[in-house]
């Protein structure tokens, strides 16, 4: 396969998938390791697709935000892994809060059985708590019309009175750098301040998560503990600066 052709199938790969692991690439082009690991800096230097660990990612602007009903067809075997379980940190008489992201979404119905009362700035959250019995508050604000998200000085005014004994977060980017960052200063702050309200603090996030930036950051990489699942990834360089538990689908 010539250059060309094989940049092509990488991207095309890549675009389809949002992420795709070295293995991956090397099954879709049959080239060698350190051939696909010359063209994956290569396409970086083109601007066409961003580094992580392991592999590739899609490149995004820093500001960009999906809509929730994109992200929740994204991935959804590794996001229900990882909900499940970050459920099981949950017991019965817990206050959690549970925010607007597609991967805490997918914890809901393994909540169900637990007598718990939940906090959450997530609309369709809501519904979904709602509908399985599960005893909720929502914080009040302006709703976000892409996510869904309840956001601003009202939310962040309502979300004071609580104190919680685990919070379970979505994330848009993790770096060592950066640590945890999010496109929107607003549900940013939300997010700072429910993890000091919060006993225990998680973050929910995906192996693509790893090694992006958004706009905001709302915490330091050794401020919660990350959930995340395995393919193929080292993150004994996370390891070093905060616990991460890895489970796999």
């Amino acid at each position: 396969m010539l250059t060309p052709e094989r940049h092509e199938r990488i991207l095309e790969t890549v675009k389809n998938n949002q992420t795709a692991s070295i293995k991956q690439l090397v099954d879709v082009t049959q080239a060698s390791e350190s051939t696909i690991r010359r063209d994956l800096d290569e396409l970086e230097r083109q601007g066409h697709l961003r580094r992580v660990h392991g592999g590739a990612s899609i490149k995004q602007s820093a500001a960009d935000e999906p809509a929730m009903k994109d992200k929740q067809t994204k991935l959804q075997e590794e996001k229900r892994a990882i909900a499940s379980y970050a459920a099981s940190f949950v017991k019965d008489g817990d206050s959690i809060f549970v925010d607007a992201g597609s991967t805490t979404y997918e914890m809901i119905p393994f909540l169900k059985q637990k007598d718990i009362i939940v906090v959450t700035n997530g609309l369709d959250h809501l519904l979904a708590l709602t509908d399985h019995g599960i005893r909720t508050y929502v914080l009040g604000g302006l709703v976000k019309s892409r996510t869904g998200a309840v956001v601003g000085a009202g939310a962040l005014q309502n979300l004071k009175q609580y104190r919680f004994d685990n919070c379970f977060m979505g994330v848009n980017g993790i770096t060592l750098e950066d640590g945890f960052t999010t496109p929107d200063p607003e549900e940013a702050a939300i997010k700072q301040r429910t993890l000091q309200l919060s006993r225990e603090r998680f973050i929910l996030a995906d192996h693509t998560k790893f090694g992006e930036t958004s706009f905001t950051q709302f915490a330091d990489i050794h401020e919660a503990d990350i959930i995340t699942n395995d393919n193929g990834t080292t993150y004994m360089d996370y390891a070093e600066k905060t616990n991460i538990k890895v489970v796999t689908t």
